[in-house]
């Protein structure tokens, strides 16, 4: 069933109580997705032409002091590091080119869960309130924000499997639904050279984007490359550095809700997480379209 939330702040003041708006609205999605649960959120951008990247480890007592000093040593350079719980944040003005072959070769016990210059993923096993407490999410700033309770029924209840995934700088995707033509879409994305580390269906299409994404297109232009080329039924919520976008199959088939005022535009699976936000009852109110794409940015 799942449960997906996303909301972008319009209003800047709004920014610092980003983590308590996103909480609300996926605790109130809990009981469409006990299995876990993640957020993706983009804030505290990295230097100029440096780079910020998520790690996950399943390690209770890990290091992470230790693999501080391993990188900062190695590339001789000051790295900020921000630990929750299972989760790390390495953020330095190191290019992401050079960071991200260092990590995949030197911490391959690591999962990586995202890279870029703005976003954080954060995802475990557990119901969104337990996961949201354990991240201390709450007391998160930041622009814009996608959320995802997961009920699993295509593939196994890790941290790994849990949504949401992150394919390309900055992009990643929540998905409430279920692909047809994932495992040949799979093996095809593998021969134009992307990678996979689950077998879940949604990483599939955030992957069929950051494909999209690599030949020229925009956000936009590679969901309607999806539209086309992905067959199933979803909701998609998609994340980027500069905002977020919502899309639905042509049948529409999964639940979603939109809502927009002057402060900040929301989505989510039901309206009563929507509610849970300022001012909910004066914005306004409505269903996404079937394969009808909904953007909203900074640029």
């Amino acid at each position: 069933m799942c449960g997906i939330v996303g909301i972008y702040l319009k209003n800047h003041d709004l920014e610092p109580r980003l983590g308590e708006f996103v909480a609300d609205m996926l605790e109130e999605m809990g009981d469409r997705g006990p299995d876990s649960a993640g957020v993706a959120i983009y804030r505290n951008p990295a230097p100029e032409n440096g780079s910020k990247v998520s790690l996950f480890s399943s390690d209770p007592t890990e290091n992470w002091d230790r693999r501080k000093a391993e990188i900062s040593s190695h590339f001789e350079c000051e790295f900020s590091l921000s630990v929750h719980a299972s989760h790390i944040i390495l953020s330095s003005e190191t290019p992401v080119s050079l960071v991200e072959p260092w990590i995949r070769q030197h911490w391959s016990d690591l999962r990586v869960m995202s890279i870029g210059k703005a976003i954080e993923i954060y995802k475990e096993k557990g119901h969104p309130k337990e996961v949201i407490e354990r991240f201390g999410f709450r007391k998160f700033a930041g622009t814009h924000a996608i959320a995802h309770t997961r009920m699993a029924t295509e593939s196994a209840v890790t941290t790994e499997h849990s949504h949401p995934f992150s394919t390309g700088l900055d992009l990643c995707l929540v998905h409430n639904g279920s692909l047809s033509n994932h495992n040949r879409l799979r093996r095809y994305l593998i021969r134009q050279g992307g990678q996979f580390q689950t077998d879940n269906d949604s990483e599939v299409a955030a992957g069929f984007l950051t494909w999209r994404l690599s030949q020229g297109d925009s956000v936009v232009d590679a969901l309607h490359s999806a539209i086309e080329g992905l067959d199933g039924f979803y909701t998609f919520a998609i994340g980027s550095r500069n905002g977020f976008s919502v899309l639905r199959d042509p049948i529409a088939c999964k639940p979603a809700v939109l809502a927009e005022n002057d402060d900040w535009v929301a989505m989510s699976s039901e309206y009563r997480a929507i509610a849970r936000l300022p001012d909910a009852k004066h914005s306004n109110i409505w269903e996404p379209s079937p394969a009808q794409i909904y953007s909203w940015g900074r640029d």
